[in-house]
């Protein structure tokens, strides 16, 4: 049977500019960070602009804004006018009933919760978010930071994924993917999706065009 090709996320970006030489290659989602402590993180006018832009000229891409622990109010604004986010993407400690009430309350979004893999027990969080978010991520837990740090989850521990993951609920994978990864990271595991940021980049929130392509490129030839 051939392999189905995972959609494809370029995470962390804050140049318009290169957002847009991103989208054109044919990736399925950018992302930009609204936790303000990370190196990559966009004030509310940049995001807006970002976004903006990309909804005028690629249409059905997504746009995710990636936050964590956010409280109705600020979501509620960013989440109406021009260069409003497609989907917001929940990477701090929001409980599934969370989830499940923003999901309620804003309809017009999608609603993915990024969960930091510790050890393989964690995976058995994942049954409590089947009706409360759009799409599950899985990163690779780190002290540092929630996200971007290119560190790798275990392979072996997802090999029982199928049975605690809800079949209906679509899941991504991020955490240090790169083109090199790819053929072995398809051979053993079918996300949906994956989520591409730090090994992609040249500094915090730059990307190395080169390779993005190539991951772009290495996803598609591991079809067939």
């Amino acid at each position: 049977m051939p392999k189905r090709r995972p959609n494809l996320k370029i995470c962390g970006l804050k140049d318009p500019q290169q957002a847009h030489a991103v989208a054109a290659m044919g990736v399925e989602a950018i992302g930009v960070i609204g936790v303000p402590e990370s190196p990559r993180h966009l004030n509310a006018t940049e995001r807006r602009e970002l976004f903006a832009g990309l909804q005028t000229s690629f249409s059905d891409l997504e746009r995710v804004w990636v936050v964590a622990n956010l409280d109705d109010a600020a979501l509620a604004e960013a989440l109406c006018g021009d260069g409003a986010p497609s989907v917001v993407q929940l990477h701090g400690g929001e409980s599934a009933e969370r989830c499940r009430s923003l999901r309620q309350r804003h309809p017009e979004v999608r609603w993915w919760k990024a969960m930091r893999i510790r050890e393989p027990a964690d995976l058995e969080q994942l049954a409590a978010y089947e009706d409360c978010v759009d799409a599950l991520l899985l990163d690779a837990w780190s002290p540092e930071q929630l996200g971007g740090t290119g560190h790798r989850l275990n392979l072996d521990w997802l090999q029982t994924l199928q049975n605690l993951r809800p079949s209906s609920l679509p899941w991504w994978l991020a955490g240090g993917i790169s083109a090199e990864w790819i053929p072995d990271l398809l051979e053993r595991v079918q996300p949906d999706g994956l989520d591409a940021s730090s090994r992609l980049e040249i500094s915090p929130g730059l990307k190395d065009l080169q390779k993005v392509q190539a991951l772009v490129d290495a996803i598609g030839s591991n079809q067939g």
